[in-house]
């Protein structure tokens, strides 16, 4: 796997982490976008010193900055002519409603709609490194979710879960359309629910959903088990040439019958790259 090359977005703590380190360990370069220069300092060191690679990388990036992502990308294009596996791991809950500095809903920009453009942006390259696989970390929560179209930046009555939901079925409508328009060009493109994990990922939500949240991990999986449908859908080798599926406990499994609807994944395709001022 040396010669393959895969990048993980929240790679500094949690299940990108886990799923950076044990992609190292299977022999992949691995590169981890972080938000955070020193957690992204840190975690490299961790994994390089748990798996003994060389082939590690840390590349920034704040996914409520699109300019940022913008940046990364090319940063990440000058040097490397191939991407095997893109792994769109990094997400977050808020408990009040905030915009970014692009004007849109930071729940639904970071989980979803600076993916959607990283993904796009790192498209071609994962066309000519094929057999590539796109990753996409949903959530079981994407089953309560539903795509208002007519309040995509949850401007009326904010509600964490149910922006958090929503952002969630963005991800995976926007799999299974990506899927349908990658078909024959041998890019899988899956997601999944990883289970109910222990991470931070909701701790800067707000006092009381950050105290709910450290409650429940005692309950949780550890971010190792988290981690290992990722893992599974990046590297395991029955697993090429398929695509347009959902995965929990790496097993595939039924999505909500919101995200089969074909219409509506077109639309918010459509409208994502609107928001985005690139070609649909």
């Amino acid at each position: 796997m040396s010669d393959k090359t895969c990048l993980v977005t929240g790679a500094s703590s949690g299940i990108g982490k886990e799923t950076a380190l044990g992609l190292a360990r299977l022999g992949f370069s691995v590169v981890l976008a972080c938000r955070n220069r020193e957690r992204g300092h840190a975690a490299l060191d961790y994994i390089r010193q748990k798996t003994g690679s060389s082939a590690l990388e840390l590349i920034m990036v704040d996914l409520a900055d699109l300019g940022s992502v913008r940046r990364m990308a090319a940063e990440y294009l000058e040097t490397r002519d191939r991407t095997d596996v893109l792994v769109n791991n990094a997400g977050l809950i808020l408990t009040k409603r905030s915009v970014t500095v692009d004007g849109f809903e930071t729940t639904f920009q970071v989980n979803y709609l600076s993916h959607f453009l990283l993904t796009r942006l790192l498209l071609d390259s994962l066309k000519r490194s094929a057999p590539s696989r796109i990753i996409n970390v949903s959530s079981g929560a994407h089953t309560s979710g539903h795509i208002r179209f007519d309040d995509l930046q949850c401007a009326r009555g904010y509600n964490a879960f149910k922006a958090y939901g929503q952002s969630k079925l963005a991800q995976v409508l926007f799999t299974y359309e990506l899927s349908r328009r990658t078909s024959g060009k041998r890019v899988d493109v899956n997601c999944l629910h990883p289970g109910a994990v222990a991470t931070n990922w909701g701790r800067g939500g707000g006092d009381w959903l950050s105290f709910g949240l450290r409650l429940a991990s005692v309950f949780e999986m550890s971010p190792q088990r988290g981690a290992e449908t990722s893992l599974f859908l990046a590297s395991d080798p029955r697993l090429e040439g398929v695509s347009g599926k959902y995965f929990t406990n790496k097993k595939e499994t039924e999505s909500s019958a919101e995200s089969h609807d074909i219409d509506e994944a077109r639309r918010l395709w459509d409208e994502s790259c609107r928001l985005l001022g690139i070609q649909a």
